[in-house]
Order: C-alpha cells, then structure tokens, then sequence
C-alpha cells in the first residue's frame, strides 16, 4: 500500500476556495483507495462534500454527487472537454521543430458540441446495438478459449489470463490493428493514463506516440480498405467533407485509449465481486437469463471511470464559486454510490428498483462503446459461470488496484477445485 510520503504534492487553496469546500484525496494515491477503490469511495460519500476542492494533482474539483456529475455531464459550456486550447496547440505547433507530425485532438471526447456530434456522427452505426451483439459469437468463442486454457489449473490471475485479452483483442481486431504488437499498445495505454499532473507538452508526446504506432495501419486501410473500424472511418464524412489522415489520427488516440482499457477493469470488479459472493455465483449459474441484471448492478455499484473536465468560465456551480481554467474530476464511481439516489447504494441488490446508473456518463459524452462493454461483460459473466466451476479470491494473493482516471484491478487471483 502506497504510504502519505507518495501522495503528489498539496498545492495552496485558492482565496475564491471557501475552507469548507477543501477535502484532502489524492485520487492517484490515496492509500485507502489503493487498499479498496470503493469502500475509500463509500468512505468519501459518507464524510466528504458532495463538491469538494482537493490541494493534490495540482488542485482540482471533485464532483461526488449524482445530482452534480449528471448536471455537470450536460452542461457543455460550463465545462468544457476541450483541455487544450485551439491558441495553446497552435503555440505547441510553432514550437515544434519542422516536420513534425500533425499533434491529434481526441475526437471526439476532447471536443465540445456542436463540433463533438459532427466527429461522433460516423462512429454511430459502427457501435450501436444491433452492430455489437453481431459480435457477441465472436467474444463468446475467445472468452471460452481463454477459459479452456486456465481451467485446469485450478487457478489464475484473472487480470493477465482472462480480463486484458479478452476486451484487447477484440478491439484490436475492431480497429484493424495487428494482435501481435498487443503488449506494446498496452504499455503506450497505460504510460498515457498514469500522469497526476497534465502537462501539455508531456501530453502531446504521448499522443505522438500512439498515432506514431498506428499510423502505418491507418495509411494502409486508405489504400486497401478491409472490414475494420479505420476502413469505415476513410470512408465516412465530417459535417459535410471528406475525412483526412488528421481526423483518423484525431479520432485513432481516442479509440485506442478507450478500447485497449476500460473495460477490462469492470470485469475485474464484476468478477472480485462474484468471486466473494457464492450464493450470488449459484444463482445465477441456475438463473442465466439474469445476468443481464446482475451485469448492470454490478456497473453501478463499481462505477469505474473518472471523466475529466475544465470550467469553461467563471461560473457558480452547487453553490461554489469556480473559475475558468480550473479542473473538475467527473467522479461518477461515488454517483453511482449516492444514498440519495440510491437506496442502500452499498448494497449489491439483484431486485434493485431504481437501476438507471451513470457508469457510461450522460449528456452527450455518454460512453461510445457502452453497448460493446455491456455485450463483452455479459458474456464474460456467462461464460464464466457455465465455464468454470464455482470460484474464489485466493487468499494468499490479495487483489491489487490502482487509482486514476480509471480506476482499475491490477492482479485478481482467483482459486477453483477442479
């Protein structure tokens, strides 16, 4: 467990900051939210502000109410999603040397409306409903293949063995990109996810170096177009005009980050949870046609991504003063956990009445992929239960997380009789 001495830094409150709006967390290493994400999340609920200013990570605010994070969510001009300025890329650009390559904006997380729908228009079809279960055959047979090959051991890290194949390589199998460089795809994920503090031009490095590694592939599908998203996109149109290699590498870093991480720490606290709950785990394996419940209560009750944002302008938000240029943590796993939204939100509860959660955000950042999450975690569930039989935490090798803007399980061991 990470001790006080790994906490980043405390910064001074600002004059506009009342005292009572100050809470101290570190939402990269605090060391109850390493030990247990979301009892330190419970934790926060019970004694935090519902908006609160942290002096850690530079100093930022925290949003842990549901009614805050589903205002804030939709309330695109108080706070943007446009980190770095259109003057602030053009003044990175000058200070580049000559040559250098196009610096991509996410698209479209990093955009604001209406410039955010025109970039998401041709990203529809591609992940509706209908377009995600046609894939659903697919990720059943890889997460059996994966089962196959631990389900002699009578044990395993979930983490490595089951949960990071699974989502990777069906996204990289999405995008077009090649299985075999998979590891190093992870490795640029998760240098890009670890900074505290975003500095610019640390950030526009890393972002160099994935559309660096994707952009053979890209050039590629312009020229011999295959059945894969980078294809789909070469072909579609932006409000209007033909797509360019900038706006397939805009729109590459978002979907490269997005697909090759999220959704393999959901499974990770679906899976936790399983593993400590047998009656749970009977239940279900009796009952497979409720695992579509249990997998939306689950999201709710590990809500897991914290989407960034920053006030856009002088504003007056939940009662606080806010000024421009400040940086707000969208903290949607402590929405999810809201008592005043949901009744007993520590309670994982099957017949819950109220299960409209915010674990894919709302307005119009509403997660992309949350139909492909919700297919891969059920099958996930599914398969594992009819796959395996009845499992548990080993208790010689507790679970391991990490905090961040996705909150996440490092290593899961999990314990079988075979």
């Amino acid at each position: 467990m990470n001790s006080a001495a790994t906490l980043t830094p405390a910064v001074p409150r600002p004059a506009h900051i009342p005292e009572a709006a100050v809470y101290d967390f570190d939402m990269f290493y605090d060391p109850a939210f390493l030990a247990d994400p979301h009892r330190r999340v419970l934790d926060l609920v019970a004694t935090a502000p519902p908006v609160f200013w942290t002096p850690r990570n530079g100093g930022h605010w925290m949003f842990l109410s549901h009614a805050a994070n589903f205002k804030a969510s939709r309330d695109t001009e108080s706070f943007t999603s446009q980190f770095v300025s259109r003057e602030q890329l053009d003044a990175l650009r000058a200070a580049m040397p000559p040559g250098t390559p196009h610096i991509p904006t996410s698209a479209p997380i990093n955009l604001d409306p209406p410039q955010h729908g025109q970039y998401r228009a041709p990203l529809q079809a591609a992940f509706s409903p209908k377009a995600m279960l046609a894939l659903k055959e697919d990720i059943r047979a890889l997460a059996n293949q994966l089962l196959d090959s631990v389900r002699g051991r009578g044990q395993c890290d979930f983490m490595v063995d089951i949960a990071e194949p699974l989502p990777v390589r069906i996204f990289l199998k999405m995008l077009g990109l090649p299985l075999e460089r998979q590891d190093e795809y992870r490795a640029l994920v998760r240098d890009h996810l670890s900074d505290p503090e975003p500095d610019p031009r640390k950030i526009v490095t890393k972002l160099l170096n994935i559309t660096g590694i994707m952009r053979e592939t890209i050039l590629e599908r312009r020229e011999r177009p295959q059945n894969d998203l980078f294809s789909l996109l070469w072909q579609s149109q932006i409000d209007g005009r033909q797509t360019t290699l900038e706006d397939l590498e805009n729109y590459g870093v978002v979907l490269f980050i997005a697909g090759l991480d999220t959704v393999m720490n959901g499974m990770g606290f679906g899976i936790r949870h399983l593993a400590q709950d047998q009656a749970l785990q009977a239940q279900l394996r009796a009952n497979p046609k409720m695992i579509p419940e249990a997998a939306e209560e689950l999201l709710r009750r590990y809500t897991f991504t914290v989407p960034p944002r920053k006030v856009a302008k002088d504003v007056v938000f939940e009662g606080l003063q806010m000024k421009a240029g400040e940086r707000v943590m969208l903290f949607l796993p402590a929405a999810d956990l809201d008592p005043g939204e949901f009744a007993g939100s520590d309670r994982f509860d099957l017949t819950r009445e109220k299960k409209a959660h915010i674990a894919f955000n709302a307005g119009p950042h509403r997660c992309l992929g949350s139909h492909l999450a919700r297919v891969e975690l059920q099958t996930l569930y599914e398969q594992m239960l009819s796959r395996l039989p009845p499992f548990r935490l080993d208790p010689q090798h507790p679970p391991r997380f990490h905090g961040g803007h996705v909150i996440g399980v490092d290593t899961l061991w999990l314990l079988w009789d075979t």
